[in-house]
């Protein structure tokens, strides 16, 4: 799997016009070509064709973490979704150093489901997870919180209640965002949990997250 490539199919079908805009939405904080998404996926579906049945290429998702193009990195992603059957534990620390590398909630929002694949499949994992949600970095706090998203009946209350009650207290708004948005999905399966979670905690708890957390109550 080549980036030289891969950035000359990039190229070839990148807009300048959508830069500034698609640079405006990411705060500036990364560059792009100006490849829109619905043209990206149509790209990778060729691009992966040949190698999708492949062990997973581990240099070639750092290449692209590398690359200056925010597109290549969703592409790294897309990648890894489409291999996260494939994925395991000991992949961890690779998974840990892309969340900790140019990390943007675009990023991560991303890189907690696929995560969550690996969680959900070797409980033993669980552990990293409450590790992750008591860490200094609040990325990593944030894919903790929200690893389980879209699990419903099959969420782990317990790890739940437990990464979420590690980060009460916090200002930063990715994190109360965080566990307002994982109260929020849950809520649909089981509200009467969720309700009496935010009756319990309320005390503890940003006015965001509640607000976030009660919106299906």
């Amino acid at each position: 799997m080549d980036t030289k490539i891969l950035l000359k199919l990039l190229e070839d079908q990148a807009n300048p016009t959508k830069v500034p805009a698609m640079e405006a939405y990411m705060k500036n904080k990364f560059s792009f070509l100006g490849v829109q998404k619905p043209i990206l996926k149509k790209i990778e579906r060729e691009f992966f064709k040949p190698f999708i049945k492949h062990p997973i290429d581990w240099t070639f998702v750092e290449e692209c973490w590398q690359q200056p193009y925010r597109e290549f990195q969703y592409i790294a992603m897309d990648y890894l979704d489409k291999k996260k059957k494939e994925l395991r534990p000991e992949d961890f620390p690779k998974l840990k150093e892309l969340a900790q590398t140019k990390s943007w909630w675009d990023s991560i929002d991303q890189l907690d489901r696929i995560i969550g694949e690996i969680t959900f499949h070797y409980p033993e994992t669980k552990n990293i997870m409450r590790q992750w949600s008591l860490d200094e970095d609040f990325w990593l706090r944030r894919i903790a919180i929200d690893h389980q998203l879209m699990r419903k009946e099959l969420t782990d209350t317990n790890l739940l209640a437990e990464v979420i009650c590690n980060n009460f207290g916090q200002t930063e708004f990715f994190i109360n965002k965080a566990i307002g948005w994982s109260l929020r999905n849950y809520s649909k399966v089981n509200p009467d949990w969720v309700r009496a979670f935010i009756d319990q905690h309320a005390s503890q708890m940003s006015s965001l997250s509640i607000r976030e957390g009660s919106k299906y109550l």
